[in-house]
Formats: structure tokens, sequence, C-alpha cells
């Protein structure tokens, strides 16, 4: 089911340079972060196409808007809580406003980010960036959809916001290539279907191999665009289970569980609905796994809400 854990935030650094050899229009940005969010692999190639703008993540912003403007492609990355919640005027003014050709790809996503504690631990970003007009909003599951992503927004026109956290997560067998606004099955199933994205798609395919020694059929879709959200795989899905489980590592409040059931208000098919993430609280200082238990993100809270699901 899953294979050699890596960095997304590696594969992200990995993946510019290959970009940066290929496009010298690209040019990456970063708020004085770079050795976490890897874009310092990027700066040792290409130190005249690299800029780092200290902790003023809203100058950033409002300078790769400029730096777009004059027909570069542009890569901004910072902390996804520095990225969204700083500067969100300046994303939403500058960047979207204009439709400006620039892709904000923010690491340390979530409640995973851990011991840096509630300040770091970005629960409304995908909220955040959703709402936005013009804006795109990428989860990769792993690695190499990680790389699928960005590679993605290189080549579509206007602002994408790709989000990733911080740990290694397995690399997964992915059925499908990564299309931007296509999800991804994962798994078939006819009892109950699970919504995830990011960390969460490899918790669901745990969840759903415990389930299945239950008798529990269990759809796992991947997906890996928030915005444009897939509506028709969403539908497709539910017409055929009793229930479904929306995860995310992120605030049940208008990320994916959001845009899920924006979907499901409208298509006339009434299915039974658990949703797993941040219900309205603040993260906290922990280790990733505790914290994952603290806040119900285990695969084992996911086999729960699906069989209440089931019996209720």
């Amino acid at each position: 089911m899953s294979g050699e854990s890596v960095y997304q935030r590696e594969v992200y650094g990995k993946t510019l340079v290959e970009l940066g050899r290929e496009n010298k229009n690209i040019v990456v940005l970063d708020a004085d972060l770079s050795g976490s969010t890897r874009t310092a692999l990027f700066a040792r190639e290409f130190p005249e196409r690299f800029f780092n703008f200290g902790v003023a993540e809203q100058n950033m912003m409002a300078a790769a808007a400029g730096l777009a403007s004059c027909g570069k492609i542009v890569f901004a990355s910072t902390f996804a809580m520095f990225a969204t919640g700083r500067a969100w005027d300046q994303v939403r003014n500058c960047i979207c406003y204009s439709n400006m050709d620039v892709k904000i790809v923010a690491t340390h996503a979530g409640i995973t980010v851990g011991p840096d504690g509630a300040t770091h631990q970005a629960l409304e970003d995908i909220a955040l960036m959703r709402v936005i007009p013009n804006m795109r909003v990428f989860v990769p599951a792993d690695g190499p959809q990680t790389r699928d992503a960005v590679m993605a927004a290189l080549h579509l026109p206007g602002p994408v916001y790709i989000r990733l956290g911080r740990d290694k997560v397995p690399s997964h067998a992915h059925p499908a290539a990564f299309v931007p606004g296509v999800a991804e099955t994962m798994a078939d199933g006819t009892d109950i279907a699970v919504f995830a994205c990011g960390i969460m798609v490899r918790h669901a395919l745990e969840a759903r191999q415990t389930l299945l020694q239950e008798g529990i059929q269990c759809a796992v879709i991947n997906i890996h665009t928030i915005k444009p959200i897939d509506q028709a795989a969403i539908i497709l899905a539910v017409q055929r289970v009793k229930g479904v489980v929306i995860c995310e590592e992120h605030s049940v409040i208008g990320g994916l569980g959001g845009a899920v059931e924006e979907v499901l208000a409208g298509c006339g098919y009434p299915v039974k609905i658990a949703r797993i993430g941040v219900h309205s609280r603040f993260g906290q200082s922990g280790s990733p796994a505790d914290l994952l238990k603290e806040y119900r993100l285990a695969p084992a809270d996911i086999a729960v809400e699906a069989r209440q699901l089931l019996t209720s």
C-alpha cells in the first residue's frame, strides 16, 4: 500500500531545481525559511533567480505579483500559516485580483507541524485560499504527487496554492496521473466512501484495511484538488454507498469538508456524512503522532466513524 517515506518539501525543492534548469523565466521567493521549505536547493543553483525577503511575508507576496506582472513565473514559499494568514491581503489583492502567475507552495501545514505549536499549525489555510477568486488549491498526498502538482502548477496560468506538510509521508501507488480538478480513486467500495486529502489519504487507506477485515467495503477517493473540486467524482461515489467520511488535517469548517458538502447539498442524493478534522480548536505543541490521536485524525478514528454511519 505504501512505499518509501519522503519529505514533500524535499521533493518540492528538487523539483524546483529541475524546472529551473528547463525554464529560465522561473524565479523563487522565500521569507527566511529556505532551509525548511527546501527552496535553498534552488538558491544554491540559481542565486540570481532567488530572493529572500526575510520575515516579511506580505512584502514577499506583493513582490511576487510585481515580478509576475513583468512576465516571470513566480514560486513563493514559506510556512502555510504565514503564507495564507499573515499575507492574505496581498495574496487576494495583489496576486489573485489581477490573476498573476504566482505559485504559492506552503510547507508545514496542519497539526503534524508538531512541537512548534498553535501559532505555526495552519488549520485554516485551505479555507482562506479556497474562498479567493482565481485561486486553485492543491493538497498532494505524498512525495511523487507533490512533484506532479508542482509540474502541473507551472503549466497553469494564474495563481495556485499547494499545501505541503512537515513530516515524511509514505509514497503511494497512484492508479491515475495527477490531473488538476480530477479526483483519484485509490480504492473501490460500496458501503462507505472516504474523501481525503494530504496525509489523510494514507490514514484512509489504513482504515480501509481494518474495515475490510470486518466485511465493510470502503472506497477511498483522493481529492488532491480542493479547488476546482471534482463534482462528478463526488456525486458518482455517493450514489454507490451508504455513508460518506470526509478526512482532512484542517478545520472541518471551510476546507475539504465544506467543499464536498457544498457539492452534496445540491446533488439530490441524500447520504449520511461524518467529518474527520479539527473541530473548532487551535493546535498545540506535541509530537505529530500524539496530536493526531488527540484531534482524532488517526486511521482508527476513520474506522470508528465509518462503522457508526453504517449502524446509525
